[in-house]
C-alpha cells in the first residue's frame, strides 16, 4: 500500500470539498478534510525542511517534527487518538515513514484500502508533497476564476481569505483575479519534478455537469474501478429544508450555481480578465473582453503594481517571477496536455 494515496486541492472556492466528498464516497478511499499539517509542521519546525523535502530526501523525524504534527490544530481532523499516534511514531524515524504510517492507520479505521487528504492550500505545495511521496496521485481542481470571484465575494471577510488583503477593501474583484491567479499558477509552476502520470486537473464545471464521465477519468488516473456512491456522495446526509448553506446541508451539486456570464456585471469581467486573462486561457476559459479599454487598463496596471510591490515581496517562492504589466492583448494560453476538458 502506497500512503498517502492522493492529494487533491485547488483555490479556495473552486469545489474542492465536493471533490473530497465524491472521493471520500469511494468504497476504497478515506480522504481526509483540509488537515493543513504535512507542510505545516515542517515550517514549524525548520522551513529548511521543505526544501529538503522538495528534493526528496528523507527527513529525520525529531521530538520537535513529531510534536509538531500532533499539536497542529487541524491534525484532529485525521480522527486518531493520542495512544494511535503514539504507536505509528514510535514505529518511525522519518517524517514520511510518520506520514504514511497515520494515513494507512486512517484507511483501516475508515474501513479503506487508501487514504489521501484534500487540502486546497496544497496547489502551491506539489513540488514538495511529490518530492515527500513520489508514488502520491495530485489531482488539481479548477474553476473559473470568474465564477471563483463571484463566491469570493459573498465569502471573504476581513479576517478570511483575499478579504485580508488590503488592497480588498478598493479593488476586491482586481484582488479576486490577482489572487486567483496566483493560486490557480502556482500549480504550473510547481511541476517540473512532477511526472505527467501523477498529476491530472479537472474542471469543476465537467464534475457537475457531466459527473459520471469526469468521475469514471478520474477513477482511472487513480487505478481505481468506478463506483457510483462518489455520485450518490449525499444521499442520506442532505438537509434540503435546512437554513444551511449548500456545502452545510450536504445539497447534490448542480450546474450553474454560480454564473459569472450573467451575474458578473461587464466592467468587473474586463478587470477581471485584464489581470487574470492568460491564466483562464491556460486552462482552457474563453475570454469576453479580448481587448481591454484603456479606463480598465490603467486600473489594472495600478493594481498590479501594488500586489507586486506589497503581496507578492511577502509571499513570493523562490522560482515565482513578478507578472510582466498588464496588456491590452491578452496574453496566448498555455494549455497542459494531461487534463480533463
Amino acid at each position: 500500500m502506497s500512503s498517502p494515496f492522493l492529494f487533491a486541492c485547488g483555490v479556495p472556492r473552486s469545489g474542492t470539498t465536493v471533490l473530497q466528498r465524491m472521493l471520500n464516497s469511494h468504497p476504497e478511499l478515506a480522504v481526509v478534510n483540509d488537515s493543513h499539517f504535512i507542510p505545516r509542521a515542517l515550517e514549524l519546525t525548520d522551513k529548511s525542511l521543505v526544501e529538503q523535502a522538495k528534493q526528496g530526501l528523507p527527513i529525520q523525524l525529531t521530538p520537535e517534527l513529531a510534536d509538531n504534527v500532533q499539536n497542529y490544530h487541524r491534525f484532529r481532523r485525521m480522527g486518531l487518538t493520542t495512544p494511535e499516534f503514539e504507536t505509528v511514531r514510535s514505529c518511525s524515524t522519518t517524517y514520511q515513514e510518520l506520514v504514511a504510517g497515520l494515513y494507512e492507520l486512517h484507511a483501516s479505521k475508515n474501513d479503506k484500502r487508501f487514504a489521501g487528504e484534500k487540502t486546497p492550500d496544497y496547489v502551491r505545495r506539489l513540488s514538495m508533497l511529490h518530492g515527500l511521496f513520489p508514488a502520491a496521485k495530485l489531482i488539481h481542481l479548477v474553476r473559473d476564476g470568474r465564477d471563483v470571484a463571484l463566491s469570493l465575494l459573498e465569502w471573504a471577510t476581513p479576517t478570511k481569505g483575499p478579504g485580508r488583503i488590503k488592497l480588498w477593501n478598493e479593488e476586491p474583484i482586481a484582488v479576486c483575479a490577482l489572487w486567483w491567479r496566483h493560486l490557480a499558477m502556482a500549480s504550473r509552476n510547481d511541476l517540473s519534478q512532477v511526472p505527467a502520470n501523477r498529476y491530472l486537473e479537472i474542471q469543476y464545471h465537467n464534475l457537475v455537469s457531466r459527473p459520471e464521465p469526469t468521475l469514471e477519468h478520474l477513477c482511472h488516473f487513480l487505478g481505481l474501478q468506478y463506483s457510483e456512491q462518489m455520485n450518490q456522495y449525499h444521499r442520506g446526509k442532505s438537509k434540503p429544508n435546512s437554513n444551511l448553506s449548500a456545502k452545510s446541508a450536504w445539497l447534490a451539486t448542480r450546474p450553474g450555481l454560480r454564473n459569472w456570464r450573467t451575474d458578473m456585471q461587464d466592467d468587473q469581467v474586463e478587470l477581471f480578465e485584464a489581470l487574470a486573462g492568460d491564466a483562464l486561457q491556460a486552462f482552457g476559459f474563453e475570454l469576453r473582453k479580448p481587448i481591454v479599454t484603456k479606463r480598465t487598463l490603467e486600473t489594472a496596471n495600478r493594481c498590479q503594481s501594488w500586489w507586486d510591490q506589497n503581496f507578492m515581496k511577502k509571499n513570493r517562492a523562490p522560482e515565482d517571477t513578478l507578472r510582466p504589466k498588464p496588456s491590452a492583448n491578452h496574453l496566448e494560453p498555455k494549455p497542459l496536455a494531461n487534463k480533463l476538458s
